[in-house]
């Protein structure tokens, strides 16, 4: 027989002496979920690797100055969170890799490959749209000549400058359709 506790988003199964402990989680509050675990898994190993050995002095009692460390339960809680980070981070990466994002017929996976995309794209154009159709060329460092060069663009500023806004704008809607579907969908993970 089974029984079954909801607290908040967490779903507590209790079977004979097993318990399962089923998250519901958005994909914001479970990278928060994983910073966290991965911070508590730094913490205990650093601290592990504090207690696990220590100095004593010639003449001194070795168990005066002993931290207190056990090792099968410092492995124990390592390998706890270990597992928890690992299945965390595997029901992300399920949800990323199947989860569509509404008007954009793409899964948040691909959404994570084109928003740094838009991102290079709005640089370019930026600078594209930033030159002067003709500019004095720099000399370089040792160059001395009385010629002076000009650099001329190649393209219409005006075009750019457009492409540019449209850019601007796909790459805003793009980051606000992912911020919604990350605070708003939700996903199972048994930890």
């Amino acid at each position: 027989m089974y029984q079954i506790r909801y607290i908040d988003k967490i779903i507590i199964i209790m079977k004979n002496k097993e318990r399962k402990i089923l998250m519901k989680l958005s994909s914001a509050e479970g990278a928060k979920l994983l910073k966290k675990l991965k911070s508590e898994y730094d913490a205990l190993k650093s601290k592990e690797s504090i207690s696990s050995t220590f100095l004593a002095s010639v003449g001194e009692n070795p168990e005066s100055v002993r931290p207190k460390y056990d090792y099968k339960e410092s492995k124990a809680k390592l390998d706890s969170l270990a597992l928890k980070i690992r299945k965390l981070k595997h029901a992300i990466n399920l949800f990323n890799t199947t989860t569509v994002i509404p008007g954009y017929d793409i899964t948040i996976d691909e959404m994570l490959v084109f928003i740094p995309q838009l991102s290079a794209k709005k640089q370019k154009l930026s600078e594209m749209a930033s030159r002067l159709p003709k500019a004095r060329e720099e000399q370089g460092y040792g160059r001395a000549s009385n010629i002076i060069d000009y650099r001329y663009v190649n393209y219409d500023i005006d075009e750019v400058t457009k492409d540019l806004l449209a850019v601007t704008d796909e790459l805003s809607d793009a980051q606000l359709a992912l911020d919604l579907i990350n605070h708003s969908a939700i996903f199972e993970v048994e930890l």
